[in-house]
């Protein structure tokens, strides 16, 4: 899982506000990292409940907020990563799409969130070469009321 995130603005502030909310959901993604599969997918379609689909722009700076106050997401922790993004999108009424899939050759694992189906800030050279696997789309207005 060394995909690397690309396509931020290192350099652009992240709003005051949102640095708190960004660093408690990296310390809830570690925790929810280490769940198995069984629990962490029910985990994230529940919090998903009540949220409205998150813009790029939302989903960038959610991403953004969680790289700045962790250099652990930074790097190889992705899944980490995509949980903390997904739930500060959370925190602040939105969801993006949480994903996570494979490609095969190499064989490489990995997770991201995504906006109308496109991955937010990672590597657009990569991505195409995977596949995903299941993810945690937002809920949309006819969704819910299915």
């Amino acid at each position: 899982m060394n995909v690397r995130v690309t396509g931020l603005n290192p350099s652009a502030p992240v709003p005051w506000w949102i640095r708190p909310l960004a660093l408690l959901a990296v310390g809830i993604a570690r925790v929810l990292g280490r769940a198995r599969p069984a629990t962490l997918r029910p985990t994230l379609e529940l919090l998903r409940h009540g949220a409205e689909p998150a813009t790029e722009e939302q989903a960038s700076r959610a991403l953004d907020a969680v790289l700045k106050v962790s250099v652990r997401c930074g790097g190889e922790w992705c899944l980490q990563r995509a949980i903390a993004c997904a739930l500060t999108c959370r925190m602040t009424g939105t969801w993006p799409e949480w994903c996570t899939g494979v490609r095969l050759q190499p064989f490489e694992a990995h997770a991201w969130v995504a906006v109308d189906g496109k991955p937010v800030g990672e590597n657009p050279h990569t991505m195409p070469y995977f596949r995903t696997v299941w993810s945690v789309p937002p809920i949309t207005a006819s969704r819910e009321r299915h």
